[in-house]
């Protein structure tokens, strides 16, 4: 695990965010690349008005929007670096 918070976010378009990390690792990516399905709690993210509303959490260290959908900042920055997430090298 990465354990490195997301300290910036900027929607772009098309569901896609800039983000920047703790270490000062910056990215681009596409959430379809994450959220294969925008059932449930992430149904809303569909709307590009309502996907971008989102907001850094500091504390969770991840970002989220305002009906409480987040993502997990270990999945963020290994998507980001291109690193897998390791549990217990």
């Amino acid at each position: 695990m990465f354990l490195i918070d997301v300290t910036d976010v900027r929607p772009i378009e098309n569901r896609i965010l800039h983000l920047t990390f703790a270490d000062g690792l910056q990215a681009v990516i596409n959430m379809d690349d994450i959220i294969q399905s925008y059932t449930g709690i992430f149904t809303k993210l569909k709307e590009d008005d309502y996907f971008r509303q989102v907001r850094i959490s500091s504390d969770l260290g991840t970002i989220v929007w305002p009906n409480g959908a987040d993502v997990c900042p270990d999945v963020l920055y290994s998507f980001a670096s291109g690193r897998p997430i390791l549990i217990n090298p």
